[in-house]
């Protein structure tokens, strides 16, 4: 109500004068048409009657022209509008005052939902968990910078998916709102195990669904070892216990037995029959001595281990295993190259548990290049798309099979001829306790390549 009575006085008084002078040059125009031949003078008079009238609805309009600016300006969100013209009319000075106002709050407010709208994409992209969403028509946005470290590169549509593997394309595309599911993701950095939880939101009358994926690699890797820690420990318990008195009471019997079968004349008929049975007390009591030695190294998988952390260059530590294998290496004739960029990459870890680890994976490739003629390893480390540091030990020989690449980090598993499948695992569990990934793959021109992942 205010805003239509600002300064009425003063506009009725300006239409007012303006009639009152266009009456009275029309006045003046007739008279001089009916009384007077001046026809100069009348011409000039209809030009002026001619100008009032065009000021008078210019006038009168001026009002509702600058209302329809400024509604305008509104509807567009056109904070940069002003209204200086009529707010110098003294008229119209409120009008234009509260104008320029409502100008200021719009951009102030605009100004503010910008900050706002900076602030949540910020706090999106520091956000640890990949977030995208997916369109109902298949289009893809990665809308953070975990996203885009997680899918290595662009990706726009669900089709793209399978280059992850055919089993996260179909559970991306099954997941459904409110649901959870373990994807498993195929880069070419390596193999990842993810938490994926979806949403439905619609924008603009579009429908999208948001999907949260959560690297649990980790986590997965740290409860598989601790139930792998778990069950050894029972088996070894239970094992020892059994063995130590059959190997005590097999090796006290063929004592036993060896010393009757000495006492024994030669041409007696029950003599090799002692001796046979003293041999197979032998075997017993070996046989349960290997067992006992067997289950004992698995206890080193149970033990709890403390990582005392410290900035370690990784140039280093491949000198010192250069230094520590030289001898296995030159009797394999094997060739060791090493290679770490840039040459001052550090890491913060247990170095003497980093080199155990290290020490065991070199040697499962000594022992994979057996029968490889011109053997190779190469220790490698340097920064991934990601910024994490990756150590890797690769070999040129026959390679991991794909179908053993899952378990090869399994205790018990091994695929050399006396393996005790404990090498393998214990990199794996020194590994998990720094936070890294540890994972197999090709070489490239043949062989496997094994990478821990801080």
């Amino acid at each position: 109500m205010r805003l239509l009575s600002l300064g009425p006085n003063r506009f009725r008084i300006g239409i007012a004068l303006r009639i009152a002078l266009l009456i009275f040059t029309i006045i003046l125009l007739a008279w001089m048409i009916s009384r007077t031949d001046w026809y100069v003078s009348m011409g000039l008079v209809a030009a002026a009657a001619a100008a009032e009238t065009l000021l008078l609805m210019q006038y009168a309009t001026r009002w509702s022209r600058e209302v329809t600016r400024f509604l305008e300006a509104v509807s567009f969100d056109d904070s940069t509008a002003r209204f200086s013209s009529i707010t110098g009319d003294r008229a119209f000075q409120n009008l234009g005052i509260a104008m320029g106002r409502v100008m200021e709050r719009l951009a102030r407010g605009r100004a503010e939902r910008e900050e706002q709208g900076q602030y949540l994409q910020a706090l999106i992209n520091h956000v640890p968990v990949a977030l995208l969403s997916v369109e109902d028509s298949g289009a893809v946005q990665l809308l953070n910078f975990a996203a885009r470290r997680l899918f290595e590169g662009p990706c726009v549509n669900q089709g793209e998916f399978l280059r992850y593997g055919e089993g996260f394309a179909a559970g991306i595309e099954n997941l459904k709102p409110g649901d959870g599911a373990i994807l498993r993701m195929e880069r070419r950095t390596g193999v990842l195990q993810l938490k994926a939880v979806a949403t439905d939101l619609t924008l603009m009358g579009r429908r999208r669904r948001l999907i949260s994926l959560q690297n649990i690699e980790n986590e997965l890797s740290a409860h598989e070892l601790v139930a792998w820690q778990t069950v050894i420990r029972v088996m070894a318990h239970e094992v020892m216990n059994s063995l130590t008195p059959v190997t005590s009471l097999a090796e006290t019997a063929e004592g036993l037995i060896a010393q009757v079968a000495e006492k024994m004349p030669e041409d007696d008929p029950n003599r090799p029959a002692m001796i046979d049975a003293g041999e197979a007390l032998e075997t017993l009591a070996r046989r349960s001595e290997g067992l006992l030695h067997f289950v004992q190294n698995h206890r080193r998988i149970t033990k709890r281990m403390v990582a005392d952390i410290e900035r370690v260059r990784i140039e280093r530590i491949f000198a010192r295993l250069g230094r520590l294998l030289a001898a296995d290496l030159a009797a394999r004739a094997i060739e060791l190259s090493i290679s770490v960029e840039p040459a001052n990459l550090e890491i913060e870890a247990d170095a003497e548990l980093v080199d155990q680890a290290l020490i065991n994976l070199v040697r499962n490739a000594i022992d994979a290049l057996r029968d490889t003629h011109e053997g190779r390893i190469t220790l490698g480390a340097a920064r991934d798309l990601d910024g994490r540091v990756v150590i890797s030990v690769a070999d040129n020989g026959p390679g991991t099979a794909a179908a053993q690449r899952d378990k090869v980090f399994v205790p018990f598993f091994t695929t050399k001829r006396q393996g005790s499948g404990v090498g393998l695992t214990l990199a794996r569990q020194i590994a998990t306790l720094h936070g890294a990934t540890i994972a197999i793959s090709d070489t490239r021109g043949g062989g496997a390549t094994v990478s821990i992942r801080f």
